[in-house]
């Protein structure tokens, strides 16, 4: 079968062929991908970043954001069947720590975890992918045209999720409310993917959400999250040090730029015990000159959280399943906008190598063809 293969710190990437995987365990899952969401982790391994190959190999099969239908299952499998659309997770435990062996390998404590199509096993953008039936989610029929979104929004539900807790653990008034995001307001550093995602579960929850990032508001991500009622701010405009000046301070901030200058000083805007947290990853090794002691004094005397979250457990992966449906509910067809391109798998190179720009989500496309039936001759 066909797949999209790169060598690890390299940037040689091409379509190999490969064997097809088959269902050898009573709980294994045969799934035929669909679709395949492309970010930057995908175009960062493109252009020879971090990637790792299997161990005795020399190619990764990459991609990590999937979507697909069930085609077979092992005998004791009972969460899918075939016919099924499902996503399967990213990350597999070391099998060490008691996390991992508590199947929340997204906090690993070891290190010795992998990722399909990151880090020492194979992802899925192929045509077909075999995995163990604790690693998958089924997704609803109906969110067919959305489901490839559901890692993504997993990796904001799990951020979310965590601020929430910390947050209705701490606060005295937070068990007063079933919902603490419920008219608080947040503001979302960073409008790509995940960015957007985050601000679809935040505006889901009732929360009040501004958005920011450095292109134009008629431009196709400030629209997007204009939709779902939330509120753009141009950062050329509105620097990070001004926010609170222009906006006010935010009860969350939810950070999805990876750009380190910016994290730190949009720190100002955070309110009285608010909680801030970090889910991109900065590139590069230049230091960063900041005021370390006012830094402190304010996480101090503002009874301030700042967390950093990556990754996301099979939970997290069905809370975005969730969410989707009632996003879906809510706001139709403006969700799958989301996706702004969509292309066959054969461009895979274009899509990794480009960014247009108006594009929000690229994903491939991976069609199957139905073997016609031969009619009988007498």
């Amino acid at each position: 079968m066909k797949a999209v293969a790169l060598t690890p710190g390299t940037t040689r990437i091409s379509m190999i062929d490969i064997p097809e995987p088959v269902v050898t365990s009573l709980d294994d899952v045969k799934v035929r991908v669909l679709r395949v969401g492309i970010c930057g982790t995908d175009r960062e391994e493109a252009s020879g970043g971090r990637a790792l190959a299997p161990q005795g190999r020399p190619e990764l099969v990459i991609g990590h954001e999937m979507f697909g239908q069930v085609v077979e299952t092992g005998k004791s499998v009972t969460r899918v069947k075939p016919g099924d659309y499902a996503v399967f997770t990213v990350r597999r435990g070391c099998g060490e720590c008691m996390p991992c062996l508590m199947n929340r390998s997204d906090m690993c404590l070891t290190g010795k975890y992998r990722e399909r199509g990151i880090w020492g096993r194979d992802g899925y953008q192929t045509e077909y992918a075999v995995d163990q039936e604790q690693y998958i989610v089924r997704v609803p029929k109906d969110l067919e045209t959305v489901g490839v979104l559901t890692e993504p929004l997993s990796v904001a539900e799990k951020a979310i999720d965590e601020s929430v807790r910390i947050q209705s653990a701490r606060l005295p008034e937070a068990a007063a409310t079933p919902d603490w995001l419920y008219g608080k307001r947040c503001l979302v550093a960073g409008l790509g993917p995940i960015g957007l995602l985050a601000a679809l579960a935040l505006r889901l929850r009732g929360a009040e959400v501004y958005g920011t990032d450095v292109v134009d508001a008629t431009s196709a991500r400030p629209q997007w999250l204009g939709h779902i009622g939330g509120r753009y701010v141009d950062g050329r405009n509105v620097p990070p040090d001004e926010v609170e000046r222009e906006l006010g301070q935010m009860d969350m901030i939810f950070e999805a730029t990876g750009v380190a200058s910016l994290e730190f000083h949009l720190l100002d805007a955070l309110g009285k015990n608010g909680v801030y947290v970090l889910t991109g990853i900065p590139g590069g090794d230049r230091p960063l000159r900041l005021d370390a002691a006012e830094l402190i004094r304010r996480l101090v005397l503002g009874n301030q959280v700042m967390i950093g979250s990556v990754n996301a457990s099979r939970d997290h992966f069905q809370m975005a399943v969730d969410d989707l449906s009632h996003a879906r509910l809510r706001w139709g067809d403006h969700v799958a906008g989301l996706i702004s391109h969509r292309r066959p798998y054969t461009e895979f190179q274009n899509a990794l190598a480009r960014h247009e720009t108006d594009e929000i989500k690229v994903v491939l496309e991976w069609p199957h063809e139905t073997k016609k039936q031969v009619p009988l001759t007498g």
